[in-house]
């Protein structure tokens, strides 16, 4: 499973940048990984569109936060999550994990 959490570039938790805490605590719960994307534009519940066109900047792109793991420990997870996030949108899906190590040729797994 992969929760993704929808955050804004100015979310921040107990003074530090949200997305960065919600990191911090997924490698402290020691989840196998995690990583921000930034998006170049978006919008949310408030419909207020996010962008970063030189003609209008936005301090607040969207950020998306994608944690991979077992099921369990991300479920184990959820609640910090939930603590944390108060209002927010949070994707859970189902992925499929396919390991690649720098050498491998394909086919010869």
């Amino acid at each position: 499973m992969l929760p993704a959490p929808y955050l804004g570039e100015s979310d921040r938790w107990q003074h530090q940048p949200f997305y960065e805490a919600l990191v911090l605590k997924a490698r402290e719960l020691g989840l196998a990984g995690a990583t921000v994307l930034r998006g170049p534009m978006g919008f949310g519940a408030s419909s207020y569109p996010h962008t970063a066109k030189i003609t209008r900047l936005s301090e607040d792109l969207p950020l998306i936060l994608e944690i991979v793991d077992t099921e369990e420990n991300l479920r184990r997870f959820l609640p910090h999550l939930d603590a944390m996030l108060g209002d927010g949108l949070v994707t859970l899906a189902d992925v499929q994990i396919f390991r690649h190590r720098a050498g491998d040729k394909p086919g010869r797994g």
